[in-house]
């Protein structure tokens, strides 16, 4: 029979509860026997004391233990008195003092037997140790109670203790109190499975919605969510679970987002390509070098639209190649502003740069770097307002360098600064086609930087543009 998960932890509450109930009839059992033998065995021992008083007052009579060796009624008489002592009403039988010792036995065997059970284990010593009265086996009594007269020791007496408890009285209240035991684990049994029940569903609760949840979130629907009900290790598993659904989603919405987008840059040049051989074809455009450019211009917009998309795939995951070793950050930034300074004239765009004298070396991929700085200079290129200026700066601290990138005016609010590195985003929600590439080049950067070990963001310019700070580790011979 296959058990659910509220079935398996209603049996496994009830299993332990059941173990803790049955251990602690076993222990209450135990304790129980124990307890009450070592009760009767004190009690006797109370007797023993109270009788050998008697005993020598006795011993005063004669001076000897004469007349108790030639009289053992008379240590009968003492036992049944002593014993009475504790209970006076249990004789119903009234005994004289000059009863014999049939009739001691016929009068106390009529409400019970524990006067002879405690005679047959009583054993009495003289001074010197020799035995009087009693067992054979005193060599089993550990201690002796002495019998003094007129402060002197004249004997001693000693008791057998009881093993097991074998008066009929005692083993009833034995008997009642150990039913009374067995009733309380019955019923603490009752309660721990009425108990376990409502608990056992109640812990399955939160597993059950994420159990469902899952089985959403597993079928495409990533809107599923399960409250957070508490603060411990479920609460957290379902705070996990809902952040792992928005996680998918957006990841989802990104992915549809991406395919549009992807979609929508590769149709624009296919349906310039289209349209223009089309033409060519019908005779409405001649065949000329200026058709031919135009041409030659989207096959290139392709062609780098597609070596973005390899470059970022190859970064995700992992398979873009670096060749790392020490090189001089300065001089690669130095490269990247060379390699742009005609087309940063072609907008009457100014370049300045803060650069140290002494080097600051990173452990990089040069080519990679480089690929980072011109895309980013290029980036202001692309979106800086003619006449306006490109601030690039360089310095270390704390085991680190900091790349600094500030170009002016256009700005981007705040809310789209945080989405530049994403794919294919682009501030210009109309996709203007004439500002530059696909919105992949920031994307790519990112890549490059975290695949250094550094950080990258966007930042507010102090010129009205914007902020672009790279944070890479130093080399260990750097700033040891």
């Amino acid at each position: 029979m296959k058990l659910n998960i509220t079935q398996r932890v209603f049996f496994a509450i009830l299993a332990a509860n059941a173990i803790i109930v049955l251990s602690m009839f076993l222990i209450m059992q135990w304790s129980m026997d124990r307890g009450f033998l070592k009760y009767v065995n004190q009690l006797e021992l109370n007797r023993v004391e109270r009788l050998a008083g008697k005993l020598g007052r006795v011993y005063g009579k004669s001076g000897s233990w004469e007349s108790l060796k030639n009289d053992h009624d008379a240590l009968s008489k003492l036992i049944v008195e002593t014993v009475s002592e504790d209970s006076p009403q249990a004789s119903s039988v009234p005994v004289s003092r000059d009863a014999s010792r049939e009739q001691v036995i016929q009068a106390e065997a009529s409400p019970n037997r524990r006067y002879f059970r405690l005679e047959r284990r009583i054993v009495i010593l003289d001074a010197t140790r020799s035995q009087i009265f009693g067992s054979p086996y005193s060599e089993q009594i550990d201690t002796f109670t002495p019998i003094t007269c007129n402060g002197a020791k004249v004997g001693y007496l000693g008791l057998q203790p009881n093993k097991f408890i074998s008066d009929i009285h005692q083993l009833r209240f034995v008997k009642e109190q150990k039913s009374i035991f067995g009733l309380i684990a019955l019923v603490m049994l009752l309660v721990a499975v009425a108990i376990s029940l409502p608990l056992a569903r109640r812990l399955v609760k939160p597993l059950k919605k994420l159990a469902a949840a899952t089985g959403h979130l597993s079928s495409g629907r990533y809107d599923a969510r399960v409250p957070v009900e508490s603060n411990d290790e479920f609460g957290q598993l379902s705070r996990d679970f809902n952040h792992l659904a928005l996680s998918l989603d957006n990841n989802e919405r990104a992915r549809r987002q991406f395919v549009a987008d992807i979609s929508h840059e590769l149709r624009t040049p296919l349906s310039i390509l289209g349209g223009e051989l089309e033409a060519i074809q019908d005779g409405i455009q001649d065949l000329s070098l200026e058709s031919i450019g135009s041409l030659q211009s989207e096959v290139f917009r392709l062609n780098r639209l597609v070596d973005d998309l390899y470059q970022l795939a190859l970064s995700d995951v992992g398979a873009l190649a670096y060749r790392k070793a020490d090189v001089t950050l300065s001089e690669i930034i130095c490269e990247s502003i060379d390699r742009a300074r005609p087309k940063l004239a072609e907008r009457s765009l100014e370049i300045y740069t803060h650069l140290p004298y002494d080097p600051i070396k990173v452990f990089a991929d040069s080519e990679r770097l480089a690929q980072l700085f011109d895309n980013l200079i290029g980036n202001s290129h692309k979106y800086t307002d003619p006449g306006g200026i490109i601030d690039i700066s360089l310095l270390s601290a704390h085991g680190t360098a900091i790349i600094d990138i500030k170009d002016s005016s256009p700005g981007v609010s705040g809310e789209d600064r945080g989405r530049l590195f994403d794919r294919l985003f682009r501030v210009d929600g109309s996709r203007n086609r004439s500002t530059g590439g696909a919105g992949l080049g920031l994307a790519i950067c990112r890549n490059i930087v975290e695949a250094h070990e550094g950080t990258i963001e966007a930042l507010d310019s102090p010129f009205g543009g914007v902020w672009i700070r790279i944070v890479l580790p130093l080399t260990e011979a750097a700033y040891e």
